[in-house]
C-alpha cells in the first residue's frame, strides 16, 4: 500500500509513522472486507436512486439516510454494545 506522509489523516490521533501506517493498513483490510463490499456497493445503488440524498449517509442498521453525524456512534449510545 501506498503510504503518503503529507496530508496524514493519523495526525489528528497523534500516532507515530509506523503506527500510523498500521493503521492505515488495518483499515483498508478492513474496509475491503467482503461485507463492507457489500454494503458499500449497496449504498452506492441507493445514493443512485435517490440523488437528493447527496451528503447523507445509508444507516444499513436501520435502513435509512442519516447525516453522518447521525449514524456515527450507534445513534448516540456509542459502539461498544454493538
Amino acid at each position: 500500500m501506498a503510504y503518503k506522509q503529507s496530508n496524514n489523516p493519523f495526525k489528528m490521533q497523534k500516532l507515530s509513522d509506523k503506527a500510523a501506517k498500521d493503521k492505515a493498513d488495518r483499515d483498508l483490510a478492513y474496509a475491503n472486507t467482503r461485507d463492507r463490499e457489500i454494503k458499500r456497493a449497496d449504498s452506492q445503488k441507493k445514493h443512485r436512486k435517490n440523488p437528493r440524498m447527496k451528503g447523507m449517509d445509508y444507516d444499513h442498521k436501520d435502513n435509512k439516510f442519516k447525516t453522518p453525524k447521525a449514524n456515527r456512534g450507534n445513534d448516540g449510545n456509542g459502539t461498544k454494545n454493538e
